[in-house]
């Protein structure tokens, strides 16, 4: 299994970032313009879709844990060409927030135990376009 974690600061409350992460208006700002749908009762289904050149695009998984305001884990299956939709083929997402002074820290870990698709580059957490985005999100939500 191939575990990546990876870190924010956000300057923003605790409550505005537990919205980017889990609002589905939120999330669409930060997460490619996935739309979001779930009603994060554990247990119950999640299904992210986008559409890019055309084509739609969905992911789908199971809510697994959601403790408000600080811990959020869902399964998740991305398809590609070959690979069946069974359990082993889905990664886990786990988004836990921390309190700490003025902002919010969040880290992410994504367990995956799919093969690799060849060698993937580490990403500098400070330069990730998804976590700049998600940063921003929260950032400016921060009255909401």
């Amino acid at each position: 299994m191939r575990t990546s974690v990876s870190r924010v600061t956000i300057n923003a409350s605790l409550a505005a970032v537990w919205a980017a992460l889990t609002e589905p208006r939120y999330v669409e700002r930060w997460q490619y313009g996935s739309q979001l749908e779930t009603d994060w009762t554990v247990g119950t289904p999640l299904r992210f879709t986008t559409e890019w050149e055309g084509q739609l695009f969905e992911q789908w998984g199971t809510v697994l844990t959601f403790d408000e305001p600080t811990t959020v884990r869902y399964s998740l299956f991305a398809p590609r060409p070959g690979l069946a939709d069974v359990p082993e083929n889905y990664f886990t997402m786990t988004y836990e927030l921390e309190r700490d002074a003025d902002t919010t820290r969040v880290t992410i870990t994504q367990d995956d135990p799919r093969a690799e698709d060849g060698e993937r580059p580490d990403e500098d957490d400070a330069t990730n376009p998804v976590l700049l985005a998600l940063k921003d999100v929260a950032e400016s939500i921060r009255g909401d």
